[in-house]
């Protein structure tokens, strides 16, 4: 293939095993300290030179991390010691398709070794300019999605303060105006829950029989799902049951737009489903209504997770029950101030799902460009690339602070 090469890996890209450093070592700095699963501290002294490729050595293998600035890559890393004349950015999406997590080497941990994986043979791209082509359009992608990222929280927040301004500090429209009883404005009062909203619990089918989970087409949440989301409205599960699966199992079906909380083990973890689903008996699944709406009764949810671990019980992991979760109370605000609040706050929650659906798309889109940029299907060579800010200036290569 023209402008590409088989060579070694070790040949493009020198790794080096990251530096040990604990807790008790580490000051208080500026500085990342990059783990095998991304930044996990940070440290006031610099260890490499940025900008930086690291990838997860150990525990979390193969995973790919790219700083612009000066870094600390922990002994659970590999990084980058000498980039042998080529992009960094495009380092790092190179490595991101050669499935390093395969390449385990360890009898009991997984474990990456820069031995091994420097005689792995890979089609090359030799040429600076098309890599530099290659990572520009990836890039454009990455940028846009971490720009949504930072709306996204900004949005969050937005709503977060308005909730607290009005129904923790009790700032509301007209407070000015309101007599207080007991730090509660008079006129509004406390519902136990089983009084205020409905709510569901979940359960598993049996993995045991195929014709539960074969082209299932319902969403069935488990914690994982909601830990490990990229934002609070989820549209898919790992997994989907069948309509024959939800039926032979506790697991109930609860309408879009409900709020699914973690009960089990991990406490308070919440997700929005943007469609019908169930979940697994790990979870509480409250649904809104016209005096509970979205907004509210997920703030109320989040901000009472501290409160939620408190009432936890279970012998062998914590538990927050329906029993005593049916028995607390929320506070029931005036309609009108439900509903201006509502008013608020709901275009705030569908701008966030809007950027959440094009960091999805986006997502899906890079990841089906990257093998085909990357291995030459779709040429670079003739394209007039305009570069993102990210990349109009190259920083050198980076180099071990200690020589």
């Amino acid at each position: 293939m023209s402008g590409f090469s088989e060579i070694k890996l070790g040949d493009a890209a020198t790794f080096q095993r990251g530096f040990d450093i604990t807790k008790a070592e580490q000051s208080v700095g500026i500085v990342p300290i990059v783990s095998s699963s991304g930044v996990s501290s940070f440290h006031n002294k610099v260890k490499v030179k940025g900008p930086g490729v690291i990838i997860g050595r150990k525990g979390t293998l193969g995973t790919v991390h790219c700083l612009t600035e000066d870094y600390w890559p922990h002994d659970t890393t590999l990084w980058v010691k000498d980039f042998k004349g080529n992009v960094p950015q495009f380092i790092a999406y190179f490595l991101r398709t050669l499935k390093l997590e395969n390449f385990d080497t360890g009898a009991s941990n997984p474990t990456l070794n820069r031995n091994h994986i420097h005689k792995i043979k890979v089609l090359f791209p030799k040429h600076p300019d098309n890599q530099r082509k290659i990572a520009a359009i990836l890039t454009a992608y990455d940028d846009l999605i971490e720009t949504n990222n930072r709306r996204i929280t900004l949005l969050e927040k937005m709503a977060e303060e308005l909730y607290r301004e009005w129904f923790v500090r009790m700032r509301f429209p007209g407070h000015q105006n309101t007599r207080f009883v007991k730090g509660v404005p008079e006129g509004w009062e406390m519902r136990r829950i089983e009084h205020a909203f409905k709510y569901t619990g979940g359960g598993t089918p049996s993995k045991e029989v195929s014709s539960y989970w074969n082209d299932g087409t319902i969403n069935w949440f488990t914690p994982s799902d909601i830990t490990g989301a990229a934002g609070i409205f989820l549209s898919e599960s790992e997994n989907q049951c069948t309509d024959e699966g939800l039926a032979r199992s506790s697991a109930k079906m609860f309408p879009a737009y409900s709020v699914m909380m973690t009960s089990r083990a991990t406490i308070g973890a919440i997700g929005i489903n943007t469609t019908p689903a169930s979940t697994n008996q790990g979870f509480i699944t409250c649904i809104p209504n016209e005096r509970y709406p979205l907004p509210y009764l997920y703030h109320w949810l989040k901000l009472a997770k501290p409160y939620f671990e408190q009432l936890c019980g279970g012998a062998t992991f914590p538990e927050l029950t329906k029993g005593v979760f049916k028995a607390l109370e929320i506070l029931a605000p005036p309609e009108k101030i439900v509903e201006e609040f509502n008013n608020i706050s709901m275009p705030i929650f569908q701008s966030i799902e809007s950027l959440l659906k094009q960091n999805s798309l986006l997502t899906k889109t890079r990841e089906i460009l990257l093998p085909r940029l990357i291995s030459g299907k779709l040429s670079v060579e003739a394209l007039d690339i305009q570069f993102p800010p990210s990349m109009r200036e190259q920083d050198p290569e980076p180099e071990s602070a200690y020589g």
